[in-house]
Protein backbone atom coordinates (compact mmCIF):
# COMPACT_ATOMS: atom_id res chain seq x y z
CA UNK A 1 0.00 0.00 0.00
CA UNK A 2 2.99 2.32 0.28
CA UNK A 3 5.54 3.47 -2.26
CA UNK A 4 8.94 4.98 -1.46
CA UNK A 5 7.28 8.26 -0.50
CA UNK A 6 4.75 7.03 2.00
CA UNK A 7 4.12 5.02 5.10
CA UNK A 8 2.24 1.73 4.81
CA UNK A 9 -1.39 2.72 5.39
CA UNK A 10 -3.33 -0.48 5.12
CA UNK A 11 -5.60 0.72 7.90
CA UNK A 12 -7.11 3.09 5.32
CA UNK A 13 -8.25 0.31 2.98
CA UNK A 14 -11.40 -0.72 4.91
CA UNK A 15 -12.41 2.95 5.15
CA UNK A 16 -11.91 3.40 1.40
CA UNK A 17 -13.89 0.21 0.67
CA UNK A 18 -16.73 1.21 3.00
CA UNK A 19 -16.94 4.72 1.53
CA UNK A 20 -16.93 3.31 -2.02
CA UNK A 21 -19.67 0.83 -1.11
CA UNK A 22 -21.91 3.65 0.19
CA UNK A 23 -21.68 5.28 -3.25
CA UNK A 24 -21.94 2.05 -5.31
CA UNK A 25 -18.31 2.35 -6.45
CA UNK A 26 -16.03 -0.68 -6.80
CA UNK A 27 -12.36 -0.75 -5.77
CA UNK A 28 -9.51 -2.49 -7.62
CA UNK A 29 -5.94 -2.73 -6.32
CA UNK A 30 -2.94 -1.05 -7.96
CA UNK A 31 0.20 -2.86 -6.80
CA UNK A 32 3.31 -0.70 -6.44
CA UNK A 33 6.88 -1.99 -6.90
CA UNK A 34 7.94 -2.32 -3.27
CA UNK A 35 11.41 -3.46 -2.27
CA UNK A 36 11.68 -7.23 -2.71
CA UNK A 37 8.60 -7.60 -4.95
CA UNK A 38 8.89 -11.02 -6.63
CA UNK A 39 6.53 -13.57 -8.11
CA UNK A 40 6.45 -15.32 -4.70
CA UNK A 41 5.72 -12.16 -2.71
CA UNK A 42 3.05 -11.21 -5.26
CA UNK A 43 1.44 -14.64 -4.82
CA UNK A 44 1.19 -13.86 -1.10
CA UNK A 45 -0.11 -10.34 -1.80
CA UNK A 46 -2.89 -11.51 -4.13
CA UNK A 47 -3.94 -14.27 -1.72
CA UNK A 48 -3.96 -11.78 1.18
CA UNK A 49 -6.01 -9.18 -0.72
CA UNK A 50 -8.62 -11.70 -1.91
CA UNK A 51 -8.84 -13.42 1.50
CA UNK A 52 -9.18 -10.11 3.34
CA UNK A 53 -11.29 -8.00 0.96
CA UNK A 54 -12.73 -10.42 -1.60
CA UNK A 55 -16.09 -10.65 0.18
CA UNK A 56 -16.49 -6.88 0.59
CA UNK A 57 -19.35 -5.40 -1.42
CA UNK A 58 -17.00 -2.84 -2.99
CA UNK A 59 -14.38 -5.35 -4.20
CA UNK A 60 -14.14 -5.02 -8.00
CA UNK A 61 -14.46 -8.03 -10.27
CA UNK A 62 -14.27 -7.94 -14.05
CA UNK A 63 -16.52 -9.95 -16.35
CA UNK A 64 -14.38 -11.15 -19.24
CA UNK A 65 -15.61 -11.89 -22.75
CA UNK A 66 -15.49 -15.60 -21.83
CA UNK A 67 -17.98 -14.88 -19.06
CA UNK A 68 -15.57 -15.44 -16.16
CA UNK A 69 -15.87 -12.96 -13.29
CA UNK A 70 -12.51 -12.35 -11.64
CA UNK A 71 -10.73 -9.77 -9.45
CA UNK A 72 -8.70 -7.27 -11.47
CA UNK A 73 -5.21 -6.09 -10.49
CA UNK A 74 -3.01 -3.38 -11.96
CA UNK A 75 0.70 -4.15 -11.59
CA UNK A 76 2.72 -0.95 -11.69
CA UNK A 77 6.30 -1.02 -13.08
CA UNK A 78 5.80 -4.68 -13.97
CA UNK A 79 8.78 -4.44 -16.38
CA UNK A 80 11.15 -4.44 -13.37
CA UNK A 81 10.58 -8.20 -13.10
CA UNK A 82 11.58 -10.45 -16.05
CA UNK A 83 8.73 -12.13 -17.98
CA UNK A 84 9.99 -15.64 -17.16
CA UNK A 85 9.56 -14.82 -13.46
CA UNK A 86 6.02 -13.49 -13.97
CA UNK A 87 5.28 -16.66 -15.96
CA UNK A 88 5.81 -18.76 -12.82
CA UNK A 89 2.87 -16.89 -11.31
CA UNK A 90 0.67 -16.20 -14.33
CA UNK A 91 1.13 -19.10 -16.76
CA UNK A 92 -1.14 -22.11 -16.14
CA UNK A 93 1.98 -24.30 -15.97
CA UNK A 94 3.91 -21.89 -13.70
CA UNK A 95 5.63 -23.33 -10.62
CA UNK A 96 3.26 -21.46 -8.28
CA UNK A 97 0.55 -20.38 -10.68
CA UNK A 98 -2.54 -18.50 -9.62
CA UNK A 99 -4.40 -19.78 -12.68
CA UNK A 100 -7.31 -22.06 -11.96
CA UNK A 101 -6.99 -21.47 -8.21
CA UNK A 102 -9.34 -19.45 -5.95
CA UNK A 103 -6.80 -16.61 -6.33
CA UNK A 104 -6.95 -16.34 -10.11
CA UNK A 105 -7.59 -12.87 -11.50
CA UNK A 106 -7.20 -10.47 -14.39
CA UNK A 107 -3.66 -9.07 -14.22
CA UNK A 108 -2.76 -5.93 -16.13
CA UNK A 109 0.89 -4.94 -16.65
CA UNK A 110 2.29 -1.49 -17.40
CA UNK A 111 3.35 -0.90 -21.02
CA UNK A 112 5.97 1.88 -21.13
CA UNK A 113 8.26 0.94 -24.02
CA UNK A 114 7.20 -0.85 -27.20
CA UNK A 115 9.19 -4.01 -26.34
CA UNK A 116 7.17 -4.34 -23.12
CA UNK A 117 4.13 -5.57 -25.03
CA UNK A 118 6.00 -8.75 -26.03
CA UNK A 119 7.32 -9.19 -22.48
CA UNK A 120 3.81 -8.74 -21.05
CA UNK A 121 2.50 -11.45 -23.37
CA UNK A 122 5.38 -13.79 -22.47
CA UNK A 123 4.85 -13.14 -18.75
CA UNK A 124 1.31 -14.49 -18.87
CA UNK A 125 -0.50 -11.23 -18.10
CA UNK A 126 -4.09 -10.72 -19.24
CA UNK A 127 -3.52 -7.28 -20.66
CA UNK A 128 -1.75 -3.95 -20.38
CA UNK A 129 -2.48 -0.40 -19.30
CA UNK A 130 -0.61 2.83 -20.11
CA UNK A 131 -0.92 4.81 -16.84
CA UNK A 132 0.91 8.08 -17.61
CA UNK A 133 -1.28 11.15 -18.04
CA UNK A 134 1.25 12.92 -20.27
CA UNK A 135 0.67 12.24 -23.98
CA UNK A 136 4.08 11.61 -25.58
CA UNK A 137 5.89 10.89 -22.31
CA UNK A 138 6.36 7.20 -23.15
CA UNK A 139 5.59 4.88 -26.05
CA UNK A 140 2.64 3.49 -24.10
CA UNK A 141 1.19 6.85 -23.07
CA UNK A 142 1.35 8.32 -26.61
CA UNK A 143 -2.15 8.43 -28.06
CA UNK A 144 -0.79 7.91 -31.59
CA UNK A 145 0.42 4.41 -30.64
CA UNK A 146 -2.81 3.17 -29.08
CA UNK A 147 -4.32 1.81 -32.28
CA UNK A 148 -1.26 -0.39 -32.93
CA UNK A 149 -1.06 -1.57 -29.30
CA UNK A 150 -4.78 -2.41 -29.35
CA UNK A 151 -4.27 -4.42 -32.57
CA UNK A 152 -1.40 -6.33 -30.90
CA UNK A 153 -3.60 -7.03 -27.89
CA UNK A 154 -6.55 -8.14 -30.03
CA UNK A 155 -4.26 -10.51 -31.94
CA UNK A 156 -3.00 -12.07 -28.71
CA UNK A 157 -6.23 -12.18 -26.71
CA UNK A 158 -5.08 -9.46 -24.30
CA UNK A 159 -6.97 -6.51 -22.86
CA UNK A 160 -5.76 -3.06 -23.84
CA UNK A 161 -6.58 -0.48 -21.19
CA UNK A 162 -5.62 3.06 -22.26
CA UNK A 163 -5.20 5.65 -19.51
CA UNK A 164 -6.58 9.16 -20.02
CA UNK A 165 -5.70 12.18 -17.90
CA UNK A 166 -6.80 15.82 -17.43
CA UNK A 167 -3.30 17.29 -17.83
CA UNK A 168 0.05 17.07 -16.11
CA UNK A 169 2.42 19.35 -14.24
CA UNK A 170 4.88 18.16 -11.61
CA UNK A 171 7.52 20.91 -11.68
CA UNK A 172 6.87 21.80 -8.03
CA UNK A 173 8.44 18.45 -7.08
CA UNK A 174 10.45 17.73 -10.28
CA UNK A 175 11.75 21.11 -11.53
CA UNK A 176 13.65 19.39 -14.39
CA UNK A 177 10.53 17.79 -15.87
CA UNK A 178 8.95 20.83 -17.50
CA UNK A 179 8.98 19.18 -20.96
CA UNK A 180 6.36 16.68 -19.76
CA UNK A 181 3.92 19.35 -18.57
CA UNK A 182 0.59 19.14 -20.43
CA UNK A 183 -1.68 22.18 -20.19
CA UNK A 184 -5.32 21.42 -19.39
CA UNK A 185 -6.62 23.94 -21.96
CA UNK A 186 -9.87 24.38 -19.99
CA UNK A 187 -10.74 20.67 -20.19
CA UNK A 188 -9.82 20.16 -23.85
CA UNK A 189 -6.73 18.06 -23.07
CA UNK A 190 -8.91 15.71 -20.96
CA UNK A 191 -11.54 15.39 -23.67
CA UNK A 192 -8.93 14.80 -26.38
CA UNK A 193 -7.36 12.11 -24.20
CA UNK A 194 -10.70 10.40 -23.55
CA UNK A 195 -11.63 10.60 -27.23
CA UNK A 196 -8.31 8.96 -28.16
CA UNK A 197 -9.01 6.18 -25.66
CA UNK A 198 -12.55 5.56 -26.92
CA UNK A 199 -11.44 5.58 -30.56
CA UNK A 200 -9.64 2.23 -30.12
CA UNK A 201 -12.80 0.62 -28.70
CA UNK A 202 -11.33 -0.70 -25.43
CA UNK A 203 -13.25 -2.76 -22.90
CA UNK A 204 -11.91 -0.59 -20.06
CA UNK A 205 -10.69 3.01 -19.96
CA UNK A 206 -8.74 4.17 -16.91
CA UNK A 207 -8.33 7.75 -15.74
CA UNK A 208 -4.99 8.54 -14.14
CA UNK A 209 -5.82 11.05 -11.45
CA UNK A 210 -4.23 11.56 -8.06
CA UNK A 211 -5.56 13.79 -5.32
CA UNK A 212 -1.97 14.53 -4.29
CA UNK A 213 -1.98 17.70 -6.48
CA UNK A 214 1.79 17.93 -6.97
CA UNK A 215 1.45 16.10 -10.31
CA UNK A 216 -1.49 18.20 -11.45
CA UNK A 217 -3.75 15.27 -12.35
CA UNK A 218 -6.59 15.90 -9.92
CA UNK A 219 -10.18 15.97 -11.19
CA UNK A 220 -12.01 16.69 -7.94
CA UNK A 221 -13.46 20.09 -7.12
CA UNK A 222 -10.86 22.85 -6.94
CA UNK A 223 -10.93 26.49 -5.89
CA UNK A 224 -8.12 29.07 -6.22
CA UNK A 225 -5.48 28.71 -3.53
CA UNK A 226 -2.00 30.08 -3.08
CA UNK A 227 0.52 29.45 -0.32
CA UNK A 228 3.99 30.88 0.22
CA UNK A 229 5.56 28.01 -1.68
CA UNK A 230 2.90 26.94 -4.17
CA UNK A 231 0.18 28.11 -6.50
CA UNK A 232 -2.52 25.44 -6.82
CA UNK A 233 -4.17 25.10 -10.21
CA UNK A 234 -7.88 25.80 -10.35
CA UNK A 235 -10.42 25.48 -13.16
CA UNK A 236 -11.51 29.08 -13.53
CA UNK A 237 -13.35 30.58 -15.39
CA UNK A 238 -15.24 27.26 -15.20
CA UNK A 239 -17.06 25.83 -12.21
CA UNK A 240 -15.14 24.01 -9.52
CA UNK A 241 -16.63 20.66 -10.62
CA UNK A 242 -15.71 20.99 -14.32
CA UNK A 243 -13.66 17.78 -14.41
CA UNK A 244 -16.20 15.70 -12.52
CA UNK A 245 -18.86 16.83 -15.01
CA UNK A 246 -16.59 15.98 -17.96
CA UNK A 247 -15.90 12.58 -16.39
CA UNK A 248 -19.62 11.91 -16.04
CA UNK A 249 -20.28 13.00 -19.63
CA UNK A 250 -17.58 10.75 -21.09
CA UNK A 251 -18.44 7.78 -18.87
CA UNK A 252 -22.02 7.94 -20.17
CA UNK A 253 -20.72 8.33 -23.74
CA UNK A 254 -18.38 5.33 -23.29
CA UNK A 255 -21.20 3.12 -21.98
CA UNK A 256 -23.44 4.05 -24.93
CA UNK A 257 -20.65 3.48 -27.44
CA UNK A 258 -19.76 0.11 -25.91
CA UNK A 259 -23.34 -1.08 -26.35
CA UNK A 260 -23.10 -0.12 -30.04
CA UNK A 261 -19.77 -1.91 -30.53
CA UNK A 262 -21.19 -5.11 -29.10
CA UNK A 263 -24.27 -5.05 -31.35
Amino acid sequence: IADNHGEPREDLVPAVMDAAHRHSIKVAFHIQPYKGRTDLSMHDNIKYIIDKYGNHGAFYRFRSTTGRILPLFYVYDSYLTPPEVWADLLHPAGTHTLRGTPYDGVFLALVVEERHKHEILAGGFDGMYTYFASNGFSFGSSHQNWKAVKAFCDGNNLLFVPSAGPGYVDTAVRPWNNHNTRNRVNGRYYETSLQAALSVRPEIVTITSFNEWHEGTQIEKAVPRKTVSRLYLDYQPHRSDLYLELTRKWAEHFNKEKDKWLM
